[in-house]
């Protein structure tokens, strides 16, 4: 089984984004299922998506940055920003960061 975090840094404010609200989503025969949902922390952190470790599948993170920026009073071009991945075997964590700007963003696989 496996497991993963997620960080969202505000690029633009050099800091962490706090409250951004993420969804983690397993594709499946049915269509894409909601597997957990969670909202980031002072840190721009979510470290516990699931109390049970993932099984190798295909998946998604879908961030909803435009919703933050809202907040903040500032214009963004992206409501979203999704990670599409899939988890090949069991036993590893996979920490898959966010990077945002109002008019960016990336992703990497961090540690």
């Amino acid at each position: 089984m496996s497991t993963i975090t997620t960080h969202v840094l505000d690029t633009a404010l050099g800091k962490p984004a706090k409250g951004v609200v993420i969804a983690l989503e397993q594709d499946s025969s049915a269509g894409w299922l909601v597997v957990s949902k969670g909202q980031t922390d002072n840190d721009g952190r979510i470290k516990d998506f699931t109390a049970e470790p993932l099984t190798p599948g295909h998946y998604r993170l879908t961030a909803e940055i435009g919703a933050y920026f809202a907040f903040s009073g500032r214009d963004t071009l992206y409501v979203t920003a999704q990670i599409d991945f899939t988890i090949p075997a069991t036993g590893s964590h996979y920490h898959l960061p966010f990077l945002i700007s109002p008019w960016s963003w990336s992703t990497y696989r961090g540690s």
